[in-house]
């Protein structure tokens, strides 16, 4: 079943997330990350799939909405992520769904994605389901702030 996801949740998303997508974020940023976008209904969508025996989390999806001066705002899938013993079960599939459905409630009427060069499952997933391929391309990143230990001394 698909549900809204929790504080409580957190320890089996970060899972989710590094043994999945291989995001091995630290767990107290995970955090303060998760608090802040469950603050944030309006801009962003999350939700999980658990089972219904034993309430086990399987999946996840993210996604914001996402806007540009040269085309109509649609939402932008940020992770997608099912636990590899329950891949190719549908969830992913419901849990895409559920976010479809939460676009054309909210007045929206695309969804985006990016997906690396190299999850070729994933490509065919997101074609069997009807999303088309349209563009290639690279990403960029820039480091502006590294996060240094420093003690600052009192001024005397």
């Amino acid at each position: 079943m698909i549900c809204a996801v929790t504080l409580k949740d957190l320890n089996k998303i970060h899972q989710i997330n590094r043994d999945e997508l291989g995001y091995d974020y630290p767990l107290d940023k995970s955090l303060n990350q998760l608090r802040k976008i469950l603050n944030d209904p309006n801009h962003h969508f999350l939700a999980l799939y658990q089972n219904d025996f034993d309430h086990k989390i399987l999946g996840y999806v993210h996604a914001e909405i996402y806007e540009e001066i040269y085309a109509d705002p649609s939402l932008n899938v940020l992770a997608l992520a099912v636990s590899s013993d329950s891949q190719k079960s549908g969830i992913g599939t419901q849990l895409m769904g559920w976010l479809e459905d939460q676009a054309l409630k909210n007045g929206l009427t695309n969804i985006r994605l990016n997906s690396g060069m190299s999850r070729t499952a994933a490509h065919n997933f997101y074609e069997h389901i009807g999303y088309k391929h349209i563009k290639d391309q690279k990403k960029f990143l820039k480091i502006l702030l590294y996060e240094v230990d420093c003690k600052i001394k009192p001024n005397t």
